[in-house]
């Protein structure tokens, strides 16, 4: 506004000077400059009085319509914040829950550290080791057969030398009777694998790991397998996997070893494995031979049909003789209802001539 101003009386100031150049009287500049200076001062305040007056409506606008974005704004903030907050706290009950579940989690660790440890303790006394092998194997059999009592195996049985057998399984032909026996040569395998070992102790162990397992497999060889009484071949099971691993990866001088004497070694997997071929091979012979039951049943139900279906043809012919016999005594009896009918309503004449014509007909039919 000010620079409005200064620059229309710098433009005065320019029209003064070229009038008093033009030699133009005082009077009549004088009354110019009177006239010029009421027209500006009218002009100015006009001017002055429509600036404000648009200044403040454009403040009036800019207020409303800042206030308007920040009343968005501040609801979008506000939204924002509550769905944050919602999102946070779900998080965070998640994190609660999955922290108890880890605490719950954890507690199971410690209870199963606690059990490994009291397992190994069994483990260590050599009574206790057979004891949980032959559990270990009798879980396997029930699993596989069922109870002991349906016949397919026995456990803890008697050989007729005297030793006694953890398990005799009745094995369909050409397997035959075979004897399994828990074994568990535990504890130079555990000095054999520790790390911590010198490699000498680590060799010496493995020796006798090694000669453990002979010792097993020969004794399984000399008591288990009886000419006449068992196949000539028995499983020794060992009821823990990784020994079964570490004979198969690393020992196979120990398998050609069994191999020779006749003697399968087996882990839980492979043992189960075993059995339920043998299960399912037991289950297809009960099944043929029911099936051959149920061929011969079927067989004899055939010659029993067959002669179903002859009386059943003899009775259609006899039934079909009696239909066409009732049908004749159906004619005659209508021919009997209708000469009673013609007797109860005295048509005597025409009955004469029927019976003419009857005997006509009857002695045209003799002599011809």
């Amino acid at each position: 506004m000010e620079y409005v101003i200064i620059s229309l009386l710098i433009i005065l100031i320019i029209l003064c000077l070229f009038l008093l150049i033009k030699g133009n009287g005082s009077k009549d500049l004088i009354e110019r400059m009177g006239r010029l200076d009421t027209s500006l001062t009218k002009e100015i305040s006009e001017f002055k009085m429509n600036f404000s007056k648009d200044l403040r409506s454009d403040f009036e606008t800019l207020d409303n319509k800042i206030e308007y974005k920040l009343n968005v704004i501040n609801d979008r903030v506000n939204k924002e914040l509550n769905d944050n907050f919602e999102k946070s706290n779900k998080t965070f009950m998640n994190v609660l829950e999955r922290l108890n579940k880890i605490d719950e989690a954890q507690k199971k660790i410690d209870s199963l550290s606690t059990e490994i440890v009291s397992l190994q303790s069994v483990l260590t006394d050599k009574k206790t080791r057979g004891t949980f092998g032959e559990v270990n194997l009798e879980y396997i059999l029930n699993n596989a057969f069922g109870s002991s009592a349906n016949g397919i195996y026995d456990v803890q049985h008697k050989m007729s030398n005297g030793y006694v057998a953890d398990c005799l399984l009745y094995a369909p032909s050409p397997l035959g009777v075979i004897a399994i026996d828990s074994k568990f040569p535990l504890e130079n395998y555990q000095k054999m694998v520790d790390k911590n070992r010198s490699k000498e102790e680590r060799a010496l162990f493995e020796k006798n790991f090694i000669n453990d397992v002979k010792k097993h497999i020969n004794d399984i060889a000399e008591k288990y397998i009886i000419p006449g009484e068992t196949s000539n071949e028995a499983i020794m099971f060992l009821p823990a996997e990784a020994i079964f691993a570490e004979i198969n990866a690393y020992h196979p001088e120990l398998l050609n070893y069994a191999y020779d004497r006749k003697v399968w070694i087996a882990g839980p997997t492979t043992l189960i494995s075993t059995l339920s071929i043998i299960s399912m091979i037991l289950k297809n012979m009960e099944r043929d031979k029911y099936a051959k039951i149920i061929h011969a049943e079927l067989d004899k139900l055939g010659i029993e049909f067959n002669r179903y279906k002859e009386r059943w043809d003899k009775l259609s012919r006899s039934v079909k003789s009696v239909n066409q016999s009732l049908d004749e005594l159906h004619t005659t009896s209508e021919k009997i209802s209708k000469r009673f009918a013609s007797i109860k309503n005295a048509e005597i004449d025409k009955l004469t001539t029927e019976n003419l014509q009857i005997e006509e007909d009857n002695n045209e039919n003799i002599f011809s």
